[in-house]
């Protein structure tokens, strides 16, 4: 039988600034642990700790731009595109843009702040 997600729970979120995550399945709104997803909106300026999470991350960015840090490389990844990262690699997350960024996050298995590991401060 189907589970219907009638709405979202707010979660608080890490960095800078307020970001707003509204999770729809995972550990806190359906208690899934296999996966999460959320919607996130982000502000011009946000940035969050670098992690090294347990999970794969599969983002899809729906407005504004998000930046994708790694230890190698930047990417800006613009509204209609998407990024992967893989569990294991450093990673960090901003929205330098204006407009800010307004994106989706499948995390496999379920996001939870025990398995991200972030980074004590934010490296700007």
């Amino acid at each position: 039988m189907p589970t219907i997600i009638n709405q979202s729970t707010i979660i608080e979120a890490a960095g800078n600034k307020p970001k707003r995550i509204e999770e729809y399945i995972g550990r806190v709104n359906s208690q899934n642990d296999n996966v999460s997803i959320a919607r996130m909106k982000s502000p011009q300026g946000w940035i969050e700790p670098g992690q090294t999470p347990e999970f794969d991350e599969y983002t899809i960015v729906l407005d504004g731009m998000l930046r994708v840090e790694t230890k190698d490389h930047t990417y800006d990844i613009p509204a209609g595109s998407a990024i992967i990262t893989h569990k294991g690699e450093w990673i960090k997350y901003s929205t330098p843009n204006p407009e800010g960024a307004e994106y989706i996050a499948v995390c496999l298995p379920a996001f939870s702040p025990d398995t991200v590991h972030r980074d004590e401060e934010i490296n700007v």
